[in-house]
């Protein structure tokens, strides 16, 4: 089910310059973006993320499906399931107290997506009283959101979010980061491993764009869900068990555009 409109493209707060092939293969800020010969934003994915031709299959990874995820020390994966659907709709990597959420998309094959894609989340955001400014960050241009929440006590506090994106052959992979590693470049770093080890698999099917690509369980977790337990009470609610120390949750809060963009609480 596609989950967006098409829009128009946005401006950066910060300006990006075209840059060369030299100037891609450095680590400055914007190592992670260039400019092609028709002025369209391209991603620079020579550190990741990467498709699945482009990898060596003798690494280690969690396979959900269209997302290939690279552990780091001390992760916990979270998968988040439609009850309805019976489908896992995304994935959502939590280190410490910080989480990336990650999900994939079909795209046309020569038109980069996400420019729109982060014009109309900022365009959410906003109308809801938010702010979102597009920032040059380590995977090229991305939103740095305040969105307006609920807290604990009825009050609204500003949850701050980064939206990150990555336009590649024939897929998108959207990553929202949330928590303190949203400000604090040290928490972020384990995060931004995983954005950039996570591996895209596109299939073959014709898909139009902006469709999820389709995540499933993975099979460690099936079969350890198949096993009986009598050390937890039944309280019908799915779970998995991804390694290390996975739970699965529902999907209600997975509809940004329906219900204004928001973050699935860690707990």
């Amino acid at each position: 089910m596609g989950i967006f409109r098409r829009s128009r493209n946005d401006e950066p707060v910060d300006e990006l310059d075209e840059l060369d092939e030299a100037d891609a293969s450095d680590d400055g800020p914007f190592a992670a973006a260039v400019m092609d010969d028709d002025g369209e934003e391209r991603a620079n994915r020579a550190r990741g993320p990467f498709d699945a031709s482009e990898v060596d299959d003798a690494v280690e990874r969690i396979d959900l499906g269209a997302l290939r995820i690279t552990p780091v020390d001390g992760m916990q994966l979270r998968l988040e399931l439609d009850q309805e659907q019976q489908s896992v709709v995304s994935a959502h990597a939590v280190v410490g107290d910080s989480g990336v959420q990650l999900q994939a998309f079909a795209a046309p094959r020569t038109l980069g997506v996400w420019p729109d894609i982060r014009t109309e989340i900022a365009d959410s955001i906003t109308a809801q009283g938010g702010t979102a400014d597009v920032v040059d960050g380590p995977l090229g241009r991305e939103l740095a959101a305040t969105i307006p929440m609920p807290g604990p006590d009825g009050r609204t506090q500003p949850n701050v979010v980064r939206f990150l994106g990555v336009d590649g052959p024939r897929w998108f992979l959207r990553a929202v980061i949330s928590g303190p590693a949203a400000t604090d470049a040290d928490k972020a770093a384990p995060l931004l491993d995983i954005v950039r080890n996570t591996v895209v698999v596109r299939d073959d099917e014709a898909r139009p764009p902006r469709e999820a690509l389709p995540l499933r369980v993975p099979e460690v977790a099936e079969a350890a869900a198949e096993e009986p337990t009598t050390d937890e009470p039944t309280t019908g609610e799915p779970a998995t068990d991804v390694s290390p120390t996975p739970t699965a949750r529902s999907a209600d809060d997975l509809r940004p555009f329906e219900r204004g963009p928001e973050i699935t609480e860690v707990r």
